[in-house]
């Protein structure tokens, strides 16, 4: 195991921009997840760990061939974003990029900013299996913060991105409805739907779903609720759509 002591490192000063800079990120090819319970998803679950950073005193168990480094816990502190930090940080390889995929019964996601819900949807989405895609606008899903409120669902299901204009031509292709969840009137109930059947579109709690996905949608679906309710946290429209699709 190697021993790291200074903050001027140029891996742990790599860790840092990582943590920072989604172009980085991507630059790189690399993003950073930080505490044992998620490193130990990662061994479990995922083929890209590439470093581990551990906290002098803590253990765990990593793949053979894998970079493994000891420092100090004041150097973890300054390190990690975590208030709290549990004493390990790992490096990842993000997954190849593949080709679009689409199929009835997927969630799009359209500009949803937030990490925690993003990351929120993700840990769902795995649970139920339900494939998520990613318009652009949207949280990163390899920021701390998202893998983090995925739980590690990021590690075991990777979600796809892609354009706009890449999800709808890709939905005509393959003849797959297109449906927005939309608070207008002419919106049905949820309940009602084949949502099995269609590629289902939820935007972000501020701006909603954008005008393209608007105009294109051959389905306009409301979550029934109190009327003096407005709206739904996106986190939480997404599970209740998504538990719809699997019934």
């Amino acid at each position: 195991m190697e021993r790291i002591t200074s903050r001027q490192n140029k891996l742990l000063q790599h860790v840092k921009k990582l943590q920072s800079s989604r172009s980085y990120r991507y630059q790189w090819g690399q993003f950073v997840a930080d505490g044992t319970k998620l490193l130990g998803e990662a061994v479990r679950w995922y083929g890209g760990l590439e470093t581990v950073i551990l906290q002098e005193g803590v253990t765990a168990e990593v793949p053979e061939g894998v970079r493994t480094v000891e420092i100090p816990a004041e150097l973890m502190r300054a390190v990690s974003t975590m208030e709290a930090p549990q004493g390990a940080l790992f490096v990842c390889r993000m997954p190849e990029p593949k080709p679009l995929e689409l199929r009835g019964g997927c969630l799009i996601l359209d500009g949803v900013q937030d990490p925690g819900n993003l990351g929120t949807i993700l840990r769902t989405a795995d649970a139920l299996e339900v494939p998520v895609v990613l318009t652009e606008g949207c949280a990163d899903p390899y920021g701390e913060k998202t893998v983090r409120a995925s739980m590690g669902a990021v590690f075991r299901t990777q979600p796809q991105q892609a354009a706009r204009a890449e999800i709808l031509a890709r939905c005509r292709e393959s003849g797959i409805p297109l449906a927005v969840t939309a608070l207008t009137p002419d919106a049905r109930d949820i309940r009602e739907a084949s949502l099995a059947e269609m590629a289902l579109v939820i935007g972000s709690e501020g701006r909603g779903v954008s005008a393209d996905f608007l105009a294109a949608a051959e389905n306009r679906l409301i979550i029934p609720m109190n009327p003096r309710c407005e709206s739904l946290n996106a986190a939480v429209a997404a599970t209740i759509v998504m538990w719809q699709m699997r019934r």
